[in-house]
């Protein structure tokens, strides 16, 4: 893959930092998100070897990159089973499931969906103190060129992240009935997020970018849940990352999957600058709603939906989808260009090449 990036004027961080602000880049800012199998397919298109993940995202133009403190301190949990994974600083179980497409590691067992207040109370999260936070700062130090973002889709996810814990349906239960127990599991996980996420911020708050959060609110068509318990049991915890990261100066982009805009007016409210995912098949989700409705008030990340060209289409389907996105999100600036979710193993990677050529083609600003 060799876009022809001549016309570029500005570094990755320039590019991103101009975009969320609303001012106008040199072209659309780029992101990618995969599977592993799908990853290992397009380096293999592209004659880059397995182990160079950074070279990959130097070919396709990626403008953001990761930056997290590595956890320094014991294992918490562990496996006694071989066909299962045991995260060690969580306890989450996975175990390998294989499919006509590839393979993924899928959430099981839920090991406190039956547990009581006192058995959740004395589950272990590992302590903030417990990461490397100078290692951390000499990473950031090291990737000044990119846009670098603390944080990812988990941080500050309630519903969702206990339910790898506690079952999706029992989480669901817990927040409906103020079931103490599933309480405690909120808020000993909140604690220990905003925990480490300070810290990282009192190390290294001004060589970052962005602050990248989530919280899944929606199904396809409707929201995931009533207003009521989203102003009790998750705005006021997602408030308390938002008021700290902006205390610093820092943007913050949440991950909404499935018909979640019905939230938006709530977060912009509290300070928050962007939304991601952006499933364009979901209700209200569709890149004209967002832009008519939030544009210039939220800056935008995602769009390209996995479940559509990308997995379905040919490579002419992905041009045109990239095209017809790009048409509408590009005027007033304000959009990154990414999968809505991680790129599934059904995807073919020429169409993934594809995606990421048209975006360096058509994603040019005058």
């Amino acid at each position: 893959m060799k876009p022809d990036r001549s016309y570029e004027t500005m570094t990755s961080k320039e590019r991103v930092l101009r975009t969320i602000n609303h001012e106008k880049p040199d072209r659309v800012p780029l992101n990618y998100i995969t599977n592993t199998i799908i990853d290992t397919k397009l380096k293999g298109l592209l004659g880059i070897k397995q182990d160079d993940n950074e070279g990959l995202l130097v070919a396709l133009g990626v403008d953001l990159r990761a930056v997290d403190a590595p956890y320094t301190g014991k294992p918490l949990h562990v496996s006694h089973r071989k066909d299962r994974y045991v995260d060690p600083q969580t306890g989450w179980v996975t175990r390998y499931i294989e499919n006509e497409s590839g393979a993924y590691w899928d959430y099981c067992d839920f090991p406190l969906i039956n547990a009581d207040e006192e058995e959740i109370a004395s589950w272990k999260f590992p302590n903030p103190d417990d990461y490397d936070y100078n290692a951390f700062l000499e990473e950031v130090r090291a990737r000044q060129e990119f846009a670098l973002y603390l944080g990812n889709p988990g941080l500050g996810c309630i519903i969702n992240t206990c339910g790898f814990l506690r079952g999706m349906e029992q989480v669901l239960v817990d927040l409906v009935t103020d079931d103490p127990g599933g309480l405690i599991l909120i808020d000993k996980l909140m604690k220990w997020h905003l925990g480490k996420f300070e810290r990282e911020l009192d190390k290294a708050a001004k060589l970052v970018d962005l602050v990248w959060m989530g919280e899944d609110l929606g199904t396809q068509h409707t929201p995931l849940i009533s207003k009521e318990i989203f102003y009790k049991h998750i705005l006021p915890w997602h408030k308390q990352f938002i008021e700290l990261a902006n205390a610093y100066n820092l943007p913050v982009m949440m991950h909404t999957c499935g018909s979640s805009s019905w939230s938006y007016e709530d977060y912009i409210g509290v300070g928050l600058k962007g939304v991601e995912t952006l499933q364009p098949e979901a209700t209200n989700m569709t890149p004209k709603f967002l832009k008519d409705n939030f544009g210039g008030r939220l800056f935008f990340h995602g769009c390209v939906s996995t479940a559509g060209a990308l997995a379905y289409g040919s490579v002419d389907d992905v041009v045109e989808d990239v095209r017809q996105t790009l048409e509408i999100m590009m005027p007033g600036s304000g959009y990154i260009l990414s999968p809505t979710h991680a790129i599934q193993d059904n995807s073919p990677p020429e169409n993934v090449v594809a995606m990421y050529e048209a975006a360096h083609k058509l994603g040019k600003y005058a």
